[in-house]
């Protein structure tokens, strides 16, 4: 049970860092508003393609891709629900789908390391390399189809998708493992160190975007969907991976990689193209800290069912 904690406690610190940078106004502002941007043009897209490129595709365990795949499919369309909710705006349905298909790769592989080892490693890998393109595609439909825009114009999530560097750093990515085609060791470990920076600089953005005052007055929205999110994608997991006889350490690694909290990139995102960002913020401390409790009781289940 260390290990969850052991694998949460420094995601949990980091933002909060950013809280408490942004509240005592030591870093202002706009400063965050240029790692973002960063983020969003540099760092994020070379934590992808070197995930992506360095993937092994030939010998997966489709159930396990086919499971997570058609969970976050699903989770998007539940998302969809949020359109019930009294008075949310737009780009809260937009922000809330986002975090209904995104996952926290750092978490997952942390966890899949302490647990399981290299082959441990090597599943979460796997799961990356399906998962992060298909939340891209999700999310930038998403926020952009929902993003406030002037009276009389027409959303084009599509042209947005095309243009935006996350997609296309998931289609290089994928191009190059396809290709098999092996990044040069000094181009990749220039991608390890700029995707380094993106996991610590989208921690921080996120805790300096939550807004605690605004977290107390939409709490019941906020934790809703992030008890939606925690529990919803592992029980689609679950009935799915069953379903179509997925088992064994592939089964338990799709529960973890689900059980995540969402990706602490999600709020860079929201901001670049039209989202809630206090929401966003919001749902990724909501969850991080919510999961601290979900995930023991996902590895509960997963004991439980003998999948390890």
């Amino acid at each position: 049970m260390s290990a969850f904690l052991i694998a949460l406690l420094p995601v949990i610190l980091i933002v909060a860092l950013g809280q408490l940078l942004s509240t005592r106004r030591w870093i202002a502002p706009e400063a965050f508003r240029s790692i973002d941007r960063l983020s969003f043009l540099v760092l994020l897209p070379a934590l992808i393609v070197r995930a992506l490129a360095n993937a092994e595709f030939d010998t997966a365990p489709w159930q396990m891709v086919v499971t997570l795949i058609a969970a976050q499919c699903l989770m998007g369309v539940i998302g969809l629900a949020a359109y019930g909710w009294p008075g949310i705006s737009r780009p809260a349905i937009g922000t809330i789908i986002q975090s209904n298909v995104r996952w926290n790769t750092i978490i997952a592989l942390s966890l899949g390391a302490a647990l399981f080892g290299d082959e441990g490693v090597a599943l979460v890998g796997l799961a990356a390399a399906v998962m992060i393109p298909a939340a891209n595609v999700l999310s930038v439909y998403a926020l952009t189809a929902h993003a406030e825009r002037p009276p009389g114009t027409k959303p084009r999530p599509f042209l947005a998708m095309t243009r935006n560097p996350l997609v296309i750093a998931c289609v290089i990515g994928i191009g190059l493992a396809a290709a098999h085609i092996e990044i040069p060791a000094a181009i990749d470990e220039t991608l390890r160190i700029l995707a380094s920076a993106a996991i610590a600089t989208g921690l921080l953005s996120a805790g300096a975007g939550v807004d605690l005052k605004a977290l107390t007055r939409a709490g019941l929205r906020t934790f809703t969907w992030s008890l939606i999110r925690l529990l919803g994608m592992p029980a689609l997991v679950l009935a799915i991976g069953l379903m179509i006889g997925l088992s064994g350490l592939p089964l338990a690694i799709a529960l973890l990689c689900a059980a995540t909290s969402t990706a602490p990139n999600s709020y860079v995102l929201a901001r670049e193209l039209g989202g809630d960002t206090t929401l966003a913020a919001n749902l990724i401390a909501v969850q991080t800290l919510l999961a601290a409790i979900t995930l023991p009781l996902t590895w509960a289940l997963i004991l439980w069912l003998g999948a390890v």
